[in-house]
C-alpha cells in the first residue's frame, strides 16, 4: 500500500498556492492568451478546485453544526463577491454583461454544502431531492466554475469511501464544465480545466488527518478576499478599470 501522506492543511495550502498562481495569472495575462508558458500557469492553477470541493463535502461530514457551517460559508460568499469581482473586474450588480462567472466559487461551496443536506434529509421524497437541487444548480450557474461545482460536492459526498466512485464522477462533470466553456467562452481553456485531473494522485494522498494547526480554516477566510484586493490593485494599476477574464 502507498503511504498517504497529506494532511488536510497541506492539501488546502497546496490548493491556495495554485489558486494564487492562477488569479495572478488571469491579472497579469488577461484574456486567454495561448503561450505554453501562461497555460502552464493555469495548469497549475487547475489544483484548487477540487480541492476545495472535497473538503466542503469533508467538512458537511466532521461538522458538529450544519446551520452554522452554512451561516459562515454563504456570509463568506457575500464577502468573497466583492472581493473577486473587484480582482477581475466584474460589476458588483451580476449580469450586465454575462451569465458566466458573475461571482466566486464560494457562492458554490455554500450551496453544495446545502446540496448534501438536501441529499441527506428524509423529509424529502426523491422527486423532491431532485427539484430542490436543480433549483441549486440554477442559482450557482453564474459563479466560477458553475454549478459544476454544486454537483462535483454532491458526487463527493455521495460516495464518501469510495474515492474511485468519487473522482470518477467528478471528471464526468468537470467533462460537461469543459465542453460549455470550450463551446461559448474559449477552446483551449475548455480543454485547460479537464486538467482538474491531476488533482486526484494528491487527494489520494490524504491520510484522513486535518493536521496539527488549527487555524486554517480563518486563515483562508482572511486570506481569499485579501489576496484577490491585491489581484484588483494590481489589475487597476496594469490596465486601469477594465475587466480581465469572461464576465468583466
Amino acid at each position: 500500500m502507498k503511504q498517504k501522506l497529506l494532511t488536510g492543511n497541506q492539501l488546502k495550502m497546496i490548493a491556495i498556492i495554485a489558486m494564487t498562481i492562477d488569479h495572478l495569472t488571469s491579472v497579469l495575462y488577461p484574456d486567454y492568451p495561448t503561450d505554453w508558458r501562461i497555460i502552464t500557469l493555469h495548469i497549475i492553477g487547475r489544483l484548487a478546485a477540487p480541492v476545495f470541493w472535497y473538503f466542503i463535502a469533508e467538512g458537511y461530514y466532521h461538522t458538529h453544526d450544519i446551520k452554522r457551517y452554512a451561516i459562515r460559508l454563504f456570509a463568506f460568499a457575500v464577502i468573497s463577491h466583492f472581493a473577486y469581482n473587484f480582482a477581475f473586474g466584474i460589476p458588483f450588480i451580476p449580469f450586465q454583461t454575462s451569465v458566466f462567472n458573475q461571482t466566486s466559487v464560494i457562492w458554490s461551496l455554500a450551496w453544495g454544502l446545502m446540496a448534501l443536506a438536501i441529499n441527506d434529509n428524509k423529509r424529502f421524497k426523491p422527486w423532491q431531492k431532485t427539484v430542490l437541487i436543480l433549483g441549486i444548480t440554477v442559482i450557482t450557474f453564474c459563479a466560477d466554475w458553475s454549478c459544476i461545482a454544486v454537483l462535483a460536492i454532491v458526487q463527493i459526498g455521495r460516495n464518501r469511501g469510495n474515492f474511485k466512485k468519487q473522482m470518477t464522477m467528478m471528471m464526468l462533470w468537470v467533462s460537461a464544465y469543459a465542453a460549455v466553456y470550450a463551446v461559448f467562452i474559449n477552446p483551449i481553456y475548455g480543454v485547460l480545466q479537464l486538467f482538474v485531473v491531476l488533482t486526484i494522485p494528491l487527494l489520494k494522498m490524504y491520510n484522513g488527518e486535518q493536521g496539527t494547526w488549527k487555524g486554517m480554516r480563518w486563515f483562508f477566510y482572511v486570506y481569499y478576499p485579501l489576496h484577490l484586493i491585491i489581484c484588483g490593485l494590481l489589475r487597476l494599476t496594469l490596465y486601469g478599470n477594465t475587466g480581465v477574464m469572461i464576465g468583466g
